[in-house]
């Protein structure tokens, strides 16, 4: 797992209890890559657990609006609608095709980690029903 995935799950547990995804993923994210960063700002991975989270997705957090990020909000649910069919879509670059394939979106397009933020929670049980 990659160390996006890992403050995606570590925000995740967090927020629960704080009921602030953003500010969870700040905390997290400044810990592990130092506040300030290029890595902790980047805005890919960040904008895709804040969509999952807008949408109610994740257990204990509440719906709300997190982020002005549609495309990666996006990705995430299309993504997390895709693992629920089937889940053998675990390697973030195919799934990030069969993604951009759902979206409808140009090919080929690189990941930014999006993918890895979504199958990292996706095997935690953070997933709301």
């Amino acid at each position: 797992m990659g160390k996006y995935g890992q403050i995606a799950i570590e925000a995740a547990r967090l927020a629960q209890k704080t009921k602030d995804p953003v500010g969870a993923w700040e905390v997290i994210s400044s810990q592990i890559f130092g506040k300030g960063t290029p890595s902790q700002l980047k805005g890919c991975p960040r904008n895709t657990f804040l969509g999952l989270c807008s949408e109610g997705k994740l257990k204990e957090i509440p719906v709300g609006n997190y982020t002005r990020s549609k495309k990666n909000k996006i990705y995430g649910l299309k993504a997390l609608e895709l693992l629920s069919k089937n889940t053998s879509f675990l390697d973030p670059s195919e799934l990030w095709i069969k993604v951009l394939q759902a979206a409808g979106e140009d090919l080929p397009k690189q990941h930014n980690e999006q993918m890895d933020v979504v199958i990292a929670l996706w095997g935690t049980g953070l997933f709301g029903p």
